[in-house]
């Protein structure tokens, strides 16, 4: 979502870096470079304007311009103040109140509402070991209610059952009085949305308000509508009262001014990030994290938190124990690429690594394709499991066989044994060195030579 804004910003600040000395000149001009940046990345005006006097009035002083270095200073700054623009800190779902707590699901028609409902009742369930209940409001959209009910089979959450005919008022009272009968924690409570925002639609969130008393009321806007977003949100916050937004769609091509936006406007936290259409594909909103990307800084914390939440330890166990030994099967690096795959793929992963928006250009002309991960795997499960375990028995018949398989062509196959080869290799050399011998080797690769 950040990418153009991050580019923007890189070329100015990589131009700051490179001045030994900086006059106030020199940072009224790059300060000028960054509102346009802000301004064509959709955020609102009155936030531009707030966020440039903020960093002028503190990246003019006399201890920054005679620093060392007075580039990376101002950058320091500008990181500091982007962070109190998105609000400090990650604000968590609060479910600090009696059970069951009813959580209010607001938002318009298409925002990724009801998705974004069974992804966190899955998040509540997985890391907070909650007993959660989803009920849909929504008697108007056609289906909304067996919608939820499918997404709740998915991700093994009870829903509400459906009674046809009954009020979005009457439909609330009921889940709020099953919810405390069967011992629920929580009761997750999707709303009805509309096209656009109407007095229709207000009333009835508001009554559903007063009845259920919601301890969370969470505002899902999609970041693709850009200050639509904005506006939406101080709406729904001014006429029914929001606690937390939740922003979907950051993975596709949204200029991010609604992110860096909401908070200065409607004064309530982002709480949650929708990174794509999967239902795992939701992430905690950490203001500094989201800073250091927009900087180019990475963001290695939420990679790290990903690859734990998605990594097998068992299975990760069982491979560095083969490694040891030298073994590795084509099994083995099936299970390597639907590790990655879950991690977001090679371009998920390389977006939260420091300094890769300088390559970007690179990148590209190197042409990762997040379908190659795919194709290796298809290949690998249209194989045998005798083929897996000895490629040395795969003939030309047999590179058809699979490529015929798998939708792909013989050099497909090729090219994958070829990788799956050299992997193999490395791991019999780590056997035959050990870790010190490894380490060694990699020492004296070091070394300067000669000497």
């Amino acid at each position: 979502m950040f990418d153009g804004l991050t580019g923007r910003l890189g070329d100015i600040f990589d131009r700051l870096r490179r001045r030994g000395a900086l006059t106030e000149e020199d940072v009224g001009a790059a300060l000028r470079e960054v509102r346009v940046a802000l301004l064509e990345a959709d955020v609102a005006l009155p936030v531009v304007k707030s966020f440039i006097n903020g960093v002028k009035e503190k990246a003019v002083g006399q201890e920054v311009l005679r620093s060392i270095t007075p580039g990376q200073m101002v950058i320091k700054i500008v990181h500091d103040h982007l962070v109190e623009m998105l609000g400090e800190q990650n604000e968590g779902i609060n479910l600090n109140a009696e059970a069951p707590v009813p959580v209010l699901m607001l938002g318009l028609q298409g925002s990724g509402k009801t998705t974004s409902t069974a992804k966190i009742a899955r998040l509540l369930k997985t890391r907070e070991k909650k007993k959660v209940l989803m009920a849909s409001l929504d008697t108007r959209r056609p289906a909304a209610q067996e919608q939820l009910r499918v997404l709740g089979e998915q991700v093994d959450v009870a829903t509400l059952p459906i009674v046809p005919g009954e009020d979005p008022v009457t439909i609330a009272q009921r889940a709020m009085r099953v919810g405390r009968l069967e011992g629920y924690d929580v009761v997750m409570l999707d709303t009805a949305g509309r096209l656009a925002i109407d007095e229709e639609l207000m009333d009835e969130v508001v009554r559903i308000r007063d009845v259920t008393r919601p301890v969370e009321s969470l505002l899902v806007v999609d970041a693709m509508t850009g200050q639509d977003a904005v506006t939406v949100a101080t709406n729904f916050n001014d006429k029914v009262g929001v606690t937390g937004i939740v922003m979907t769609r950051i993975d596709g091509d949204a200029r991010g001014g609604a992110a860096l936006s909401m908070r200065q406007i409607t004064g309530r936290p982002i709480k949650l990030l929708g990174t794509g259409e999967k239902i795992d594909a939701l992430e905690a909103f950490h203001p500094d994290r989201i800073a250091g990307r927009i900087l180019g800084m990475g963001d290695v914390l939420s990679l790290v938190e990903k690859a734990a939440e998605t990594i097998d330890r068992e299975e990760a166990e069982k491979l560095a124990a083969k490694m040891e030994k030298g073994n590795f099967d084509l099994d083995d690096m099936l299970s390597q690429l639907r590790q990655i795959r879950k991690m977001g793929g090679m371009g998920g992963m390389l977006s939260m690594l420091p300094g890769v928006g300088k390559i970007k250009d690179q990148l590209s002309k190197a042409n990762i394709d997040e379908r190659m991960l795919k194709r290796q795997e298809a290949i690998i499960t249209s194989m045998t499991q005798k083929e897996r375990r000895d490629i040395k028995i795969l003939n030309a018949s047999r590179r058809r066989r699979i490529a015929l398989g798998s939708g792909t062509t013989v050099a497909d196959v090729n090219r994958l044994l070829k990788q799956y080869q050299d992997m193999a290799d490395m791991m019999r050399k780590f056997k035959k060195l050990g870790k010190k011998g490894l380490m060694r080797q990699g020492l004296s690769a070091l070394m300067p030579k000669g000497r």
